[in-house]
């Protein structure tokens, strides 16, 4: 996998349990805090395009605030309808407590 790491922001800015927006370069993605582990997807649902952070996270699962639909946060994976697709997720390394992620 090539692409370049980028530096997002400190780890405490993504608690667990929540989901936050940060703008990383020309993208708005979606970092969510699970079981102490950061996940990042696109911020934008496939379906409604309604905002994935203001939606309700439940363990791994991201529910659209728009109709419902809902994502797997580890890989992107549409779950239910009305999804019909995916969104993009995003490779994250924590290093001395910042949150980087894989931009390819």
């Amino acid at each position: 996998m090539s692409g370049n790491w980028i530096y997002v922001a400190q780890r405490a800015v993504v608690p667990d349990d929540d989901v936050v927006a940060i703008q990383v370069e020309a993208r708005e993605l979606a970092f969510y805090g699970v079981d102490g582990t950061v996940y990042a997807t696109d911020n934008i649902c496939t379906h409604g395009h309604a905002r994935l952070c203001d939606g309700f996270l439940e363990g791994h699962e991201i529910e659209c605030p728009l109709h419902q639909g809902k994502f797997d946060v580890r890989t992107g994976n549409a779950l239910c309808a009305p999804l019909i697709e995916g969104i993009k997720s995003y490779p994250i390394k924590v290093e001395d407590g910042k949150v980087f992620v894989l931009i390819d």
